[in-house]
């Protein structure tokens, strides 16, 4: 099988030659390349050229056009702080008090921001790869982008205190999701995974999850797969308990699952659905190799009989985790494979 079988045989809960490995790998190839991250957060080129790199290091079956959680709202005016060697944040958020909220623009993918840098990186990694590995694009949830356009104290205050101007600008962020999405989907990847931080229970209530983000994500992943999305792919992070269950009802194909939500729950609450993850991600950076080829093969135990499995970390794999630990999971899924 080629990673592309090997996935989608994963989703559809079919027999694989080994489970799937999906490393998120994002940053930490740009530190295995010997290139700074913050010229990696800038270039299509380099994204590309370091996640060919990890792929051929470390032999997984995806590789990432995606650069951090600002490219949605840098592009609709927020300002950004770049420093050498890291990811960058937000000094000025895009909307504020006097903003005209019915006159915002959806930025373009190929023309505002780096979202053209990004879709470069997709055209690039899916002409080197082809159909033979995943290709997976980036987007942010509505809500998220909603935070990163407000800031998060704001965003909040503002659903408590005024929900209609709240819910325009969920909407607002929601268009921006499906256009810069699709324009992925165009420009060669797979499908966009669907990074939501904000939407999780640490965050919100999971009432307020159901009401006001449920129905938008349901819209986003309808548009993705009748742009062609070959399975919708959502990160929550956190305690997700309370929420899962709800994802297919949104469309969801692939879920990901966190290191504080076990294996066994994760069966329990959503049997018919494929998951992924979930090793601790600072565990890529404290734990030996050992420990995390032990850890992912007790996970594959765990979904052997169940299958619809891919393994991976929780989250992101910090950029200064050490190559061996992630290796270790390749390690893990070829050893189990071999019996």
């Amino acid at each position: 099988m080629n990673s592309i079988e090997r996935v989608v045989a994963a989703v559809s809960f079919n027999k694989t030659d080994r489970v799937p490995v999906i490393a998120q790998v994002f940053g930490q190839s740009a530190v295995l390349a010997g290139i700074p991250l913050d010229h990696y957060l800038r270039s299509g080129e380099l994204i590309a050229k370091c996640q060919i790199k990890a792929l051929e290091y470390y032999g997984y079956d995806a590789v990432f056009a995606l650069m951090d959680v600002n490219v949605e709202t840098e592009a609709a005016g927020s300002i950004l702080n770049y420093v050498k060697d890291d990811y960058a944040t937000i000094t000025k958020y895009a909307i504020n008090e006097s903003t005209n909220i019915d006159a915002l623009k959806i930025p373009h993918p190929e023309k505002d921001g780096r979202m053209p840098e990004l879709l470069k990186a997709a055209k690039l990694l899916r002409s080197e790869v082809g159909n033979e590995v995943v290709v997976v694009g980036t987007v942010l949830g509505p809500l998220t982008i909603a935070t990163q356009l407000l800031s998060m104290e704001k965003a909040f205050y503002l659903a408590a205190d005024d929900p209609m101007k709240f819910e325009k600008i969920l909407d607002y962020a929601t268009e921006i999701c499906i256009t810069f999405g699709i324009a992925q989907i165009q420009a060669g990847a797979h499908l966009p995974i669907v990074f939501n931080p904000s939407a999780s229970p640490v965050c919100i209530p999971p009432q307020f999850f159901k009401e006001f983000e449920l129905p938008r994500l349901q819209k986003v992943f309808t548009k993705f797969k009748e742009a062609g999305a070959a399975a919708n792919w959502l990160h929550i992070a956190g305690p997700v308990q309370s929420i899962v269950q709800t994802y297919p009802e949104a469309g969801v194909n692939i879920i990901n699952f966190d290191y504080c939500v076990s294996a066994e729950e994760i069966q329990q609450l959503t049997p018919t659905t494929c998951v992924d993850g979930n090793i601790k991600s600072l565990s890529f950076e404290e734990a030996s190799p050992e420990e995390i080829e032990s850890e992912a093969m007790n996970l594959i135990k765990i979904f052997s009989n169940r299958g619809g499995f891919i393994l991976s970390s929780g989250c992101e794999i910090p950029p200064k985790s050490k190559p061996e630990n992630i290796t270790a999971l390749m390690s893990a899924s070829r050893k189990m494979a071999n019996g």
